[in-house]
């Protein structure tokens, strides 16, 4: 399993997390609250974390491949979402 995670600096951080599992909630097994998520996706798994300051995005996958399109797939639902700010993610 390879993981990957991103620090989103935002103060909205909580209304991002729960829009994004909303989004997904249809079509994908997603279990959320307002400060935690768990999104399944065919490219791997999404967890989520909201605090006060920073959105915390923690993305596993089984074939390290689909990484690049799985944190593409992330990052261009929450800057849509975010379309009033900009969102500086840096995977690590």
């Amino acid at each position: 399993m390879t993981h990957s995670r991103a620090v989103v600096g935002t103060a909205h951080a909580s209304r991002y997390l729960q829009q994004l599992c909303k989004h997904w909630a249809h079509k994908f097994e997603t279990e959320y609250d307002a400060t935690a998520a768990r999104i399944a996706l065919p490219l791997g798994e999404a967890r989520l974390v909201a605090s006060a300051e920073a959105l915390t995005v923690d993305l596993a996958v089984d074939d390290p491949a689909k990484l690049p399109d799985f944190q593409a797939v992330i990052v261009r639902h929450l800057e849509r979402f975010a379309f009033r700010e900009t969102l500086d993610f840096a995977w690590t």
